[in-house]
């Protein structure tokens, strides 16, 4: 006799061979993922409220790390507090240093969990995918996650040069006084757009393996894309310096670049041309497909048919020929009809 118990033994035949669940066994195995996504942020929550203050496993603490672009300024450049002339950064409310190290905290959390919740994610979508599906959404959220940590590194080692220029401009009559609210929302959201930015090329892809955006429909309007995406550096950089919109504008255009030339190979392969009727001007119909077999050829007509005869009408009784008088043809109804005719009386 078997071991287990009927109520293990009656789960796993509920589960059918193919793979699919009901709708309750989907929301459990939802609700246990949700779970496990939880406890790995609040886990990694608590390591970076710890890291934020102390040093881990030889690494400079959290705070340190994001400090050192505003502590790199000349010290005539900021304001100093203390009599040991540390770099540190301006608090004015009670509550501001701690929700600051909470909210720092999280967020260095979540990204020492994604592995975890990046995995239950994917575990949970997976079962509904094809083989190539799964194949091509493992590569696609390896790169989302390899561009978005590209950009928010860009992010760090351009903000240094960022904060002299916007912190030198007026350094004769002001001294730069940071508060820590401020300093780390703005390189908190440097770091964002950077790394949000750097998946418009993979955005590009994904629209081009799917057929609806062909490089032929693209490849003329190069000069068009650059400087939609020069617009898009300087309005998205929180500080408009011309060193963050600067770098945040070549890097997406190499991006870019790079994006349209997998699209071309990609195309190449697939022996994708380009439709006439893109190169036909705005007010001009686009040409007919006269070819034999194409749709606006011209189709030939059938055969016509004759009228046909009116059909002969049968003969009435009696004397036929021209000019005859006919008998008419007496029609009687079915013996049933008037069987009970004396009740109809």
């Amino acid at each position: 006799m078997s071991n287990q118990t009927p109520t293990r033994r009656r789960r796993r035949q509920r589960k059918p061979s193919d793979g699919t669940m009901a709708l309750v066994e989907h929301l459990k195995e939802l609700r246990r993922r949700v779970i496990v996504c939880v406890l790995a942020l609040s886990v990694g929550a608590v390591i970076g409220y710890i890291w934020y203050q102390n040093s881990l496993f030889g690494i400079p603490s959290l705070g340190e790390i994001l400090r050192e672009p505003y502590c790199k300024l000349p010290a005539e450049n900021r304001a100093v507090y203390g009599t040991d002339g540390e770099c540190r950064l301006l608090a004015t409310s009670p509550f501001e240093m701690f929700l600051l190290r909470l909210k720092v905290g999280a967020l260095a959390g979540s990204v020492l969990a994604s592995p975890v919740w990046l995995q239950q994610i994917w575990g949970f979508i997976t079962p509904g995918l094809h083989k190539n599906e799964r194949r091509w959404t493992r590569a696609f959220v390896t790169a989302a996650v390899a561009l978005f940590v590209l950009g928010a590194v860009l992010a760090y080692f351009i903000l240094a040069y960022g904060l002299d220029f916007l912190l030198t401009i007026g350094d004769q009559s002001q001294v730069a006084a940071l508060t820590g609210e401020r300093y780390f929302s703005f390189i908190l959201t440097l770091i964002f757009i950077f790394g949000v930015s750097f998946e418009v090329p993979l955005f590009m892809v994904a629209l081009n393996l799917v057929g609806i955006l062909p490089y032929a429909a693209i490849k003329g309007h190069r000069d068009v894309i650059w400087i939609v995406l020069t617009i898009f550096a300087a309005v998205m950089t929180p500080g408009q310096d011309p060193f963050s919109m600067s770098a945040l504008a070549v890097a997406l255009c190499l991006l870019v670049e790079a994006a349209l030339q997998f699209m071309r190979i990609h195309d190449k392969r697939a022996n994708l041309e380009r439709p006439a009727w893109m190169d036909v001007d705005d007010e001009s119909s686009s040409p007919l497909d006269t070819a034999p077999g194409g749709v606006d050829a011209p189709q030939p007509v059938g055969k016509a048919g004759g009228i046909g005869s009116p059909s002969p009408v049968g003969q009435a009784e009696g004397i036929g020929g021209p000019g005859s008088i006919t008998k008419p043809t007496r029609i009687d109804p079915p013996a049933s009809t008037f069987n009970n005719f004396d009740d109809v009386i």
